[in-house]
């Protein structure tokens, strides 16, 4: 089964939504004119309830169908990034150093389309959960609509997600039945010595060379302390410390991002980690401050759930065009806390040539909205079925 027809004829419609909302970002958990412009929408569309005010600026919106069943939860994520858009686009963001960098915008506006087919048609047997998240790329909006009871509170059985990928072949799947995107962790590291003369290096406590001995050391977790068939990453990606070549400098500092996929494998970086600067600290007599901040857990499909949502991307986009043996990705991904919450699973879609995500000249292919929009009608009726 190919795109499903009527939502191919509602193609116009969401790349009007889309459109618009690309022309509004709005960051994190302050999404005032998506919110509402969604909720608008979802009234248009005729859902059977709304729900506004979760996770400040996040909407779930319910439609039922036929009769009593479970629920199935349908997910995208609305906000933007801080970049400064550089796509040229007569539709370009509106709001100075904010644009939909990821493609927010297009899941939006899929969801939406799903939504008007799910209400026009209603072939399913239960409910829907229309769940619009805020704050995916900063804040983990989806942890926070897990901690207000969304899935308790709307009966939420199965959870189903997808984000774009540019340069992925035009309306390919890709996802897997396990891990598919790492947790990730934000590791920061502040040094105290003693300043001084460079010219009388003996007169002070060094933190520069502290600095580049940590540095190196922490990598060896990596090849050391990590079973090799485990998958991780400690990229220190900021290093800062003095302002002249003759002077050696009070402080210094520099940060990281830890990466992993087994939650023991987690602990271990995190642990392996603070051993090693306390260590170094105290052999460079230097006092260290180590802010290690927990971020989203690692995105893991769950089995059953993965391979009916393959299923359902092969109906729509064909049997060669659904990989769901693919590798995991470093990236990372809050829709993790509701795969914490509850069975389902996330998908990659492909939607041709185009800048990368967070690319200032990123820009979500319209023609991709008919496929996802597909997509999660067909979750909904195949798990669901009359």
């Amino acid at each position: 089964m190919p795109v499903l027809n009527r939502i191919a004829a509602l193609a116009p419609e969401m790349k009007e939504w889309r459109q618009h909302l690309h022309t509004i970002p709005e960051l994190a958990f302050d999404l005032p004119k998506t919110s509402a412009y969604v909720a608008d929408r979802l009234r248009d569309i005729g859902v059977d309830e709304i729900h506004e005010g979760i996770a400040r600026t996040g909407i779930v919106a319910i439609i039922n169908g036929q009769g009593e069943g479970p629920t199935i939860g349908l997910r995208a994520d609305m906000d933007a990034l801080p970049i400064a858009e550089m796509t040229g686009a007569d539709y370009a963001s509106t709001h100075p150093g904010k644009m939909h960098a990821c493609g927010h915008d297009g899941h939006t506006a899929m969801l939406l389309g799903a939504a008007k087919y799910l209400c026009e048609t209603r072939r399913f047997a239960g409910r829907v959960a229309l769940l619009f998240q805020p704050a995916e790329e900063d804040g983990g909006g989806g942890q926070v609509m897990v901690q207000e009871g969304v899935m308790d509170r709307f009966n939420v059985r199965e959870v189903y997600g997808i984000h774009n990928v540019p340069d992925m072949p035009f309306g390919h799947f890709h996802t897997n039945h396990g891990p598919l995107m790492a947790a990730v962790d934000t590791l920061t590291v502040t040094l105290t010595g003693r300043g001084g003369h460079a010219a009388t290096p003996h007169e002070t406590v060094d933190p520069v060379i502290a600095t580049v001995g940590m540095v190196a050391a922490i990598q060896s977790i990596l090849t050391r302390n990590m079973n090799p068939i485990e998958k991780g990453v400690i990229s220190v990606t900021q290093i800062h410390a003095g302002t002249v070549s003759n002077v050696i400098p009070e402080t210094a500092m520099f940060q990281a991002t830890v990466r992993s996929f087994a939650p023991e494998v987690r602990e271990m970086l995190k642990r392996r980690i603070h051993e090693i600067i306390e260590g170094h600290a105290a052999a460079y007599g230097v006092k260290a401050e180590i802010d290690y901040d927990w971020g989203y857990p690692a995105t893991v499909n769950h089995e059953r759930e993965a391979r009916f949502a393959a299923e359902v991307a092969r109906e729509v986009a064909g049997e060669g065009a659904v990989d769901e043996d693919h590798p995991a990705e470093m990236g990372s991904e809050d829709f993790s806390y509701m795969l914490e919450a509850r069975p389902g699973a996330y998908l990659f879609l492909g939607t041709g040539p185009g800048a990368g995500l967070h690319h200032a000249k990123f820009n979500f292919n319209d023609e991709a909205a008919p496929i996802g929009a597909s997509f999660f009608a067909r979750v909904v009726e195949r798990a669901l079925p009359v």
